[in-house]
């Protein structure tokens, strides 16, 4: 599959189905992978769930309304993040784009700010783009484009990079629970998503 060209190859991989799913007592055998590797978490002792992400991926801009409130309330022994997918070309250029504004610290509207534009057209193809619409964030110019090109978001780049490798991600969103059971988008759309990480998550729980 190629990832190279943002009108088609991200919007097709949006909805690209997970294959080669093994069986689990408590959840849809068809509804996720089970990595052969474990990859590590980021924060050890949790049960951690990794949404992979795009900017540039519709999909992910209409679960964000969802995916947020549902993270907000998950329970204290669960680690939310998010990780830009990165599948080279544009993909990478906005996953960068995400780790810059999140070594920033930057407000939620800062990223609600970027997905509006570019589903709007404003495909935001090199930092400057970047840094002219986030100034009407508050984001000063200068200070963007010194953390854009910072050696600290270009370690995140490649720990980004080395992560959708090892999820062995096909398209987004997806979530990955436990750092081994990847899954994507149901029929029952977000809902369906949700209650599928729900189970695993008590299943994860339940088994340490």
């Amino acid at each position: 599959m190629r990832h190279s060209i943002l009108n088609i190859a991200l919007a097709a991989s949006c909805l690209f189905g997970l294959a080669g799913q093994t069986a689990m007592a408590s959840v849809d055998a068809s509804q996720y992978v089970e990595l052969k590797d474990a990859v590590p978490q980021v924060v050890p002792g949790k049960i951690e769930v990794v949404e992979l992400f795009s900017y540039g991926c519709g999909h992910c801009y209409n679960l964000e309304a969802s995916i947020n409130p549902w993270a907000a309330q998950l329970p204290e022994d669960v680690n939310f993040v998010k990780l830009p997918a990165m599948f080279g070309g544009i993909w990478d250029v906005y996953g960068q784009l995400y780790l810059t504004l999140a070594t920033m610290d930057a407000k939620p509207e800062a990223h609600h700010a970027v997905f509006e534009a570019i589903h709007r057209g404003n495909r935001l193809k090199t930092p400057e783009a970047m840094a002219e619409l986030l100034k009407g964030q508050g984001i000063e110019p200068a200070k963007f484009l010194a953390t854009y090109n910072s050696f600290a978001v270009q370690a995140k780049v490649m720990d980004a990079k080395k992560r959708t490798a090892a999820y062995q991600a096909t398209g987004v969103p997806s979530l990955v629970v436990d750092g081994k059971y990847r899954f994507g988008m149901t029929n029952d759309g977000a809902k369906g998503l949700f209650a599928v990480a729900d189970q695993l998550i008590a299943q994860v729980r339940a088994a340490k």
